[in-house]
């Protein structure tokens, strides 16, 4: 059976992130939340291996200081991490930096809390704007799509949205939304259910449209997504089966200046 993945989306401002800053926060992954055993890293192959023993962040600091930016996989596919900043400017709030493991974890209402409380401690750390936790497959569904080739041979791969400044594809099993969302939804965040909102520490905002990610891509899942999008607004999403792009998008100018 195919592993289940639960994906944590912190998407970033843009630029790219200080190396003492990237130190801190793998330091925190494997000293402080110690979320799984690192093995692996190095570009997406991994092809570099950590020496036995207590992790020492200055090794992925090192790696990240050349190459801006690091995959970090345990000794099997079941958990991994990888930063990919947008060094370019080209798109400047494509950056990302994601944390996938198995759903299986948010089985347990301990690890569930502990996900959101460290999640948060993250956003500040990295200046996050937007945070999207929820199965991988409910994001491949809502994030990309084939399109045929106009000559009539293949397909390619297209983004529904290309990043956060163009709206949001969807809702998630969770979503954080930092100050540029906050502003943008306003008033419409309160009209949430309390059993669906939640204010966290510095002005963040969780909304959760239902208790399990597994709840995703199913009839009361989607419903549940669907009613929250109706009190937020629909123009501010993707909506799928139209293929209709947001009309309503975050002010530019609350969008998170470049990181200095």
């Amino acid at each position: 059976m195919a592993l289940r993945y639960l994906q944590t989306d912190f998407h970033l401002p843009p630029g790219v992130p200080r190396t003492s800053t990237v130190r801190d926060l793998v330091h925190r992954f494997f000293a402080g939340y110690r979320w799984f055993q690192p093995v692996r890293f190095g570009g997406v192959n991994m092809a570099e291996r950590l020496e036995p023993g207590p992790f020492d962040p200055d090794v992925l600091a090192a790696y990240y200081d050349e190459f801006k930016g690091f995959t970090l996989g345990a000794k099997t596919d079941r958990d991994f991490l990888q930063l990919s900043p947008e060094r370019h400017g080209r798109y400047p709030y494509t950056g990302m930096f994601t944390w996938s493991t198995s759903v299986v974890e948010a089985k347990k209402p301990g690890w569930r809390e502990a996900h959101l409380r460290q999640v948060v401690e993250v956003m500040h750390l990295l200046g996050s704007p937007l945070v999207q936790s929820g199965i991988g497959d409910d994001f491949e569904r809502k994030n990309n799509r084939m399109v045929p080739n106009e000559d009539g041979f293949g397909s390619t791969w297209v983004f529904n949205l290309r990043d956060y400044s163009e709206g949001l594809t969807g809702l998630f099993w969770r979503n954080i939304f930092g100050a540029p969302f906050v502003k943008h939804f306003g008033s419409r965040l309160d009209a949430i259910p309390a059993t669906q909102r939640q204010s966290l520490d510095g002005g963040l905002v969780l909304v959760q449209p239902y208790e399990l990610p597994t709840q995703a891509m199913t009839p009361e899942g989607d419903t549940a997504e669907a009613r929250l999008i109706t009190t937020l607004g629909p123009e501010s999403f993707f909506d799928l089966p139209t293929l209709t792009r947001p009309t309503r998008v975050p002010d530019p100018a609350s969008l998170p200046p470049p990181v200095s």
